[in-house]
C-alpha cells in the first residue's frame, strides 16, 4: 500500500511540474534547425532517443512525412502513444522499442535521421559512423548535443562522411529562460501547495538538486543543433 501512495504522489509531482510542456519552449530550435533542410515530399524519419515524444511530435507537425521514434524508455513511449491518440498522429508515428546501439532497419531506410539530447549515450563520432548506412543517398543527420569541444565534433562530422549544412547554438542562459527557471518556479509553486506533505517534499527536493546541477555548472548546458548531409 506504501508503494501505491508512492507512485501516486510521484505521479501527482510529476503532473504538476509536466517537463513535456516546458521542454515544449524549445521546439522553436527543432523548427530553426528543420527549415534548414532541403524540402522534401513526405519524408521517413528516424527520432533516435525520442522519449515522450515532443520533438518527434513537432516532426510530424514540420513535414508532413512519416516518423519511427525509438527509444528503450517503455514508460516514455506509452507516454508517447498517449499523445498520438489524443493529438490524430497515431497513423504516421510508428513507435519503436530499441537500442540505438542496435538498429534494426534496412541500409539506407530514412530520408532524416534526428536527434535530440541522446547521441552523448553512444559518443557522437560513434553515432555519426553507425548511423550513416542508415540514410539515403544525400540523406539529411540533425544531432542536437550538448556543446562539448564543438570544433573536434564540426571535425568528426568530415572525417564520417558528411556534409555540414549548419550549426548553431543553444546557450546556457536560453535553456535557463525557457526550461530551468520556469521548472524552479512550478517546484516551488508545488512546495507550497504540498507544505505539510513530507513524502513531497522530499520529491520535490530531488527535483530542486537537478536545478542545483544547473546553477553550479550552466556553460555545461549549452547545446548545439548539428545539421549535416550524406556525402
Amino acid at each position: 500500500m506504501g508503494l501505491d501512495l508512492h507512485r501516486l504522489m510521484s505521479n501527482e509531482i510529476d503532473n504538476g511540474i509536466n517537463k513535456d510542456s516546458l521542454r515544449r519552449h524549445l521546439c522553436k530550435y527543432t523548427r530553426e534547425a528543420f527549415q534548414v533542410l532541403p524540402q522534401l515530399d513526405k519524408p521517413r524519419i528516424l527520432d533516435i532517443g525520442c522519449g515522450s515524444g515532443v520533438p518527434t511530435i513537432e516532426l510530424a507537425r514540420l513535414s508532413n512525412g512519416e516518423i519511427v521514434g525509438l527509444d528503450v524508455d517503455q514508460c516514455a513511449l506509452d507516454s508517447l502513444a498517449r499523445k498520438l491518440d489524443e493529438e490524430g498522429l497515431a497513423d504516421r508515428i510508428q513507435i519503436v522499442k530499441g537500442s540505438m546501439f542496435d538498429l534494426h532497419f534496412g541500409e539506407e531506410s530514412f530520408d532524416i535521421i534526428w536527434t535530440e539530447g541522446s547521441i552523448s549515450r553512444i559518443g557522437f563520432k560513434r553515432g555519426l559512423e553507425k548511423w550513416r548506412q542508415f540514410l539515403k543517398t544525400n540523406g539529411i543527420l540533425v544531432v542536437h548535443d550538448e556543446k562539448g569541444d564543438i570544433n573536434q565534433k564540426l571535425q568528426q562530422v568530415v572525417s564520417c562522411g558528411y556534409e555540414l549544412l549548419k550549426h548553431f547554438t543553444i546557450s546556457s542562459d536560453i535553456w535557463w529562460v525557457e526550461y530551468y527557471d520556469p521548472w524552479e518556479k512550478r517546484v516551488q509553486e508545488l512546495r507550497e501547495e504540498h507544505a505539510d506533505n513530507p513524502e513531497a517534499l522530499g520529491l520535490l527536493k530531488k527535483e530542486q538538486q537537478e536545478i542545483e546541477m544547473f546553477k553550479d555548472n550552466p556553460e555545461r548546458y549549452a547545446s548545439v543543433f548539428f545539421i549535416m548531409r550524406k556525402r
